[in-house]
């Protein structure tokens, strides 16, 4: 949405934003229980679905958002789909059956379970036909905020996904009065293989905010020279996020800007918001102005309790939050797309009907030489560099990678940015949560060191719209990357490209290198930053075939995704 939208925001338009929705009863049929909104017309009485019997279908429902109507792929009816509930050291059975006139597959984001139940069709079961019905079932060995997402085509970007929240089996380390859970997410009336076509036919398709001959005359962005220059490389400093808020509109449990979804407390209250990123392309970054905000846990994993005024959530991350507001007012919850082409916005009050004052979207960021990989630090005058003349794909900076037409750059030098909040974040004026920040509640639960290492280059060719591993795009003669039954490997994630990727590792946790040894944060996803390098210890110790990739759907769907296998040693060793 643009910036005029937002300004615009007033009390009768959000009252006919919901009357556009049809009233209570028309979204009653759209949203969960847990989703429900305390802004009057937007209401809910469907329930969260927990037990040891759960039954969910998917299917294609109408869907509206901001009062425009649209289509949706669902779990039970809804998006987001019902929050599953469920307890630490029970067993589950989860049949889902299908009602598409096309495969799907739902993968429980986070879960460690038995590979046949992660739910990726070709890797690790053939998917749910049309018409059948499929069984999960699987011991809940874990606590903490998760999600659940289809892996099938790009159903993921029309509405597929929903909630997960696992209750410890014993006392919470985090004391909360209420909690709401928040899930964000990116919504296009557009279809996505329409958007796929685009972004192949022309990369920058959906970005209106490029640099502009009326933005030089005003000294804005880049001076003339490094415009040449980066021109000559085929490079875009405003090249942030693929598709933008010119087509999406960003959503909060399911609602638009406009509809202003509302979560209530009492003053004085801890309240626990369980932040998830169901979002297909955008990151975003959240704050809650005139609240601190303290990280308490990341991809459902607890943390040493850490306050902040921002952070930044990629794809397929998840953080807990805990927010103690003591005033009788109502708060804004802002998630503004990284590239700020337009946000998400939420209300947290003491009553229903309480508004807050939506702040401005900030001034969209500009890439740098840091994030092509060149760290300068020390280097004065680097900006203005005949950077033409360089060698941008010089094949000793990365022997393993096939140099071809999808690797557009090879980063020259690459440096852990963990210690960075964030694109455009660097310069905020307030506490932003980094990496680093991070520190596991808990010891790492193996102390071994790493038995060997390895390094994923994360390549691509932006103009292209090419993207993958190692300079190759996944197929099915593409060989996966084997580890040894419960071997220890360290690892370390070169991002070659100027986009950051949120890289996922299905079936695992492993510790993010951050300065923090034995309470290392235990991730399932991390974001490695352009021109910058994450490095994770993995104990490869669940048998079976993973999916590895980037969660951004599209790169996934253009070739950024692999096979991890994971085998004991022939005899029966480890």
């Amino acid at each position: 949405m643009r910036r005029r939208a937002l300004a615009d925001f007033d009390r009768r338009q959000l009252l006919r934003g919901a009357a556009a929705l049809g009233g209570g009863a028309a979204v009653s049929a759209m949203l969960p229980a847990w989703a429900q909104s305390a802004t009057p017309g937007l209401v809910s009485t469907l329930p969260t679905v927990s037990g040891e019997e759960i039954k969910l279908a998917i299917g294609h429902t109408a869907f509206k958002v901001d009062g425009r109507a649209g289509h949706a792929v669902t779990t039970n009816g809804t998006v987001p789909g019902p929050l599953v509930r469920l307890k630490e050291g029970q067993n589950v059975r989860i049949a889902v059956t299908n009602t598409l006139d096309e495969d799907t597959s739902i993968h429980w984001h986070g879960l460690i379970l038995p590979f046949q139940m992660d739910g990726v069709p070709g890797v690790s079961f053939p998917g749910i036909k049309p018409g059948e019905t499929f069984v999960y079932e699987f011991p809940v060995r874990q606590a903490g905020t998760y999600w659940y997402h289809s892996h099938s085509g790009l159903q993921e970007q029309e509405g597929h996904y929903g909630p997960i929240v696992i209750d410890p089996a014993g006392p919470d380390p985090v004391a909360y009065d209420r909690e709401h859970v928040v899930v964000l997410s990116d919504y296009s009336f557009m279809h996505p293989h329409v958007m796929m076509r685009k972004l192949k036919a022309q990369a920058g398709y959906f970005n209106e905010q490029k640099q502009t001959i009326a933005g030089l005359m005003r000294g804005r962005d880049q001076p003339l020279k490094d415009r040449v220059e980066w021109s000559k490389m085929l490079m875009d400093p405003t090249d942030i996020l693929d598709i933008t808020g010119s087509t999406y509109t960003y959503l909060i449990n399911g609602h638009g800007p406009k509809d202003n979804w509302t979560g209530l407390f009492n003053p004085g209250e801890r309240v626990r918001l369980r932040f998830i990123n169901a979002g297909a392309m955008s990151a975003f970054n959240v704050r809650i102005p005139g609240l601190k905000m303290s990280v308490v846990q990341a991809d459902g994993q607890n943390v040493r309790p850490v306050e902040v005024d921002e952070f930044q959530i990629s794809p397929a991350e998840t953080y807990d939050i805990i927010v103690q507001p003591t005033a009788d007012q109502a708060y804004t919850l802002v998630a503004e797309a990284a590239d700020r082409s337009g946000m998400g916005r939420a209300t947290l009050a003491p009553r229903p009907g309480m508004v807050a004052a939506v702040p401005p979207l900030r001034e969209r960021p500009l890439l740098t030489m840091r994030d092509m990989g060149m760290d300068h630090s020390g280097m004065a005058g680097m900006e203005g560099m005949d950077h033409g003349s360089m060698s941008m794909r010089d094949p000793r900076n990365a022997p393993q990678v096939k140099l071809g037409p999808g690797v557009q750059m090879i980063s020259p030098m690459p440096i852990d940015r963990t210690g960075e909040p964030g694109l455009g974040l660097e310069n905020v004026g307030h506490k932003a949560l980094t990496y680093r920040d991070l520190v596991a509640l808990n010891p790492n639960p193996d102390p071994r060191p790493p038995s060997r290492e390895m390094e994923i280059h994360l390549t691509g060719n932006m103009e292209r719209f090419m993207w993958s591993f190692d300079g190759e795009k996944f197929s099915h003669l593409k060989a996966p990357i084997p580890f040894r039954l419960n071997e220890r490997v360290r690892v370390t994630l070169v991002n070659d490209s100027m986009m950051a990727h949120p890289i996922h590792l299905h079936g695992h946790f492993y510790e993010v290198v951050n300065g923090n040894p034995g309470h290392h944060p235990m991730k399932h996803t991390v974001n490695v930053l352009p021109g910058g390098k994450v490095t994770f210890d993995l104990t490869a110790d669940a048998p079976g075939d993973w999916a590895f990739h980037c969660h951004l759907l599209h790169h996934m769907h253009a070739g950024m995704f692999n096979v991890v296998t994971v085998r004991p040693l022939e005899g029966g060793g480890a």
